[in-house]
């Protein structure tokens, strides 16, 4: 009893040394604990009336499986760290002389042993600064997750509302075409024109209701998509979208090529990853190191009372230098490849900050080139044309081509409107900032 009392006394002594990194590891639990999604609705837009873009962000990163899985592996994470700065379990042994059963001569002979390993001290501390960080890189790849699903939901708004404004813009035209070619077979009734005015406004026609049959399936590819980013059955309808594109506040004009690099989630993992392959060098440098074995038992085959009590000591020798060479270098290369890593992300996410910045500026110019001249000049040129026609001075050719410019025109302006919001979400990804509308 005097050799256990020992072993108790001495195993907090030298537990101790893996006490630091526990008020770490609960700061992250909360942290884990407060990334809690709102419990997802079956109809997340049941009380909107229009698909809003924040709204939309907002339930994807609620119900969306990827960033739960995510969620989940930083909970997995977590748990690693109590397992590494845990003891091994305790080693309870019993001896028996099964001869001595029974005899009368001669007490049962029994012997008991508890034993308790224990690292060197520090071991156990390093192995949870290896769980931490790592740890820490897992709560990174959750939030660069939950950006690259925001950013995927904001640009498929965009693909949805493209896919509106085309078909709108098509049906406009199909009114058109049909006010055209009556205007034509008038005009060929009269004398004034040809059988090919008529004809040539019907194949325009029939173009466009091609379109549209077209412009429907991309628009029900994009609806079904985002019910798979939403977690949703497919088929489900979402509400209208609002009748104009909310426009993107004005944000950087550039980003510096010579600039810092941003604050991204997967720098924040790589940095953290980087820290967890030091730990692991210090750690490896410790393996030569022994660790130690306490024991306290107690041998009742011992015929001198004085003599039964035990304790006793065990260390490993480090003898292996070859091998535990090895496990250093191993270290050391993970450590520099680790950092390697780092340094070229910071190069690829500074260059992806500096080319959507140049992107979202390039597309802000197009849109307004779009919008103040090609625009304007394209329906002058409509109404110019229908008014050489109808005054018999210009062919229905002439008209027709005037009115395909005009849609492409006004294609162009819809297209150009929605790259510039394209933009602006690629370069808040880059930036590491959620969409306009999302919440954090």
């Amino acid at each position: 009893m005097h050799a256990l009392r020992a072993l108790a006394l001495l195993a907090p002594l030298l537990w101790g040394c893996a006490g630091p990194g526990a008020s770490t590891h609960h700061e992250q639990r909360r942290a884990w604990e407060r990334s809690a999604a709102a419990p997802a609705h079956d109809d997340p837009f049941a009380r909107h009336p229009t698909l809003e873009r924040g709204a939309l962000v907002a339930a994807v990163l609620a119900r969306n499986p990827s960033i739960a899985a995510a969620r989940w592996a930083w909970r997995a994470a977590l748990a690693r760290h109590p397992q590494e700065t845990a003891l091994e379990d305790p080693m309870l042994a019993y001896e028996l002389a099964p001869r001595s059963i029974g005899e009368a001569d001669v007490d049962t002979g029994q012997r008991i042993v508890l034993s308790q390993a224990f690292p060197f001290p520090g071991k156990l501390a390093i192995r949870g600064e290896v769980a931490l960080a790592e740890a820490e890189a897992a709560a990174s790849d959750f939030a660069a997750v939950r950006l690259r699903m925001a950013a995927l939901a904001s640009l498929l708004y965009d693909e949805l509302y493209l896919a509106e404004r085309k078909l709108a813009v098509n049906d406009v035209h199909r009114a058109l075409l049909a006010e055209l070619r009556e205007v034509a077979i008038a005009r060929y009734e009269a004398g004034a024109a040809t059988q090919q005015d008529p004809l040539e406004a019907e194949l325009a026609e029939a173009e466009l209701l091609h379109r549209d049959v077209a412009l429907r399936a991309d628009r029900r590819i994009v609806r079904e998509q985002l019910n798979v980013l939403l977690h949703r059955a497919p088929g489900l309808a979402l509400p209208p979208l609002p009748p104009a594109l909310d426009a993107p506040p004005p944000g950087p004009a550039a980003y510096g090529t010579g600039s810092a690099a941003p604050e991204r989630p997967e720098l924040r993992a790589a940095e953290a990853r980087v820290r967890a392959r030091e730990a692991r060098v210090s750690l490896a440098r410790r393996e030569a190191l022994p660790d130690l074995r306490l024991m306290g038992g107690y041998d009742a085959m011992e015929e001198e009372d004085e003599m039964r009590p035990m304790v006793g000591l065990e260390l490993n020798l480090p003898l292996r230098r070859t091998r535990r060479k090895a496990l250093l270098d191993e270290a050391e290369a993970e450590l520099e490849a680790a950092r390697a890593e780092r340094a070229g992300l910071e190069d690829e996410m500074r260059f992806a900050a500096a080319r959507a910045a140049e992107r979202l500026a390039e597309a802000r110019h197009a849109h307004e080139i779009l919008r103040d001249r090609v625009l304007p000049a394209a329906r002058d040129r409509v109404a110019s044309a229908r008014a050489a026609f109808e005054a018999g001075q210009s062919s229905f050719s002439v008209l027709i081509d005037a009115e395909r410019s005009l849609r492409d025109a006004e294609l162009g302006h819809e297209e150009a409107l929605v790259e510039v919001s394209r933009r602006h979400t690629e370069l808040a990804r880059a930036l590491g900032e959620l969409p306009r509308g999302g919440r954090p």
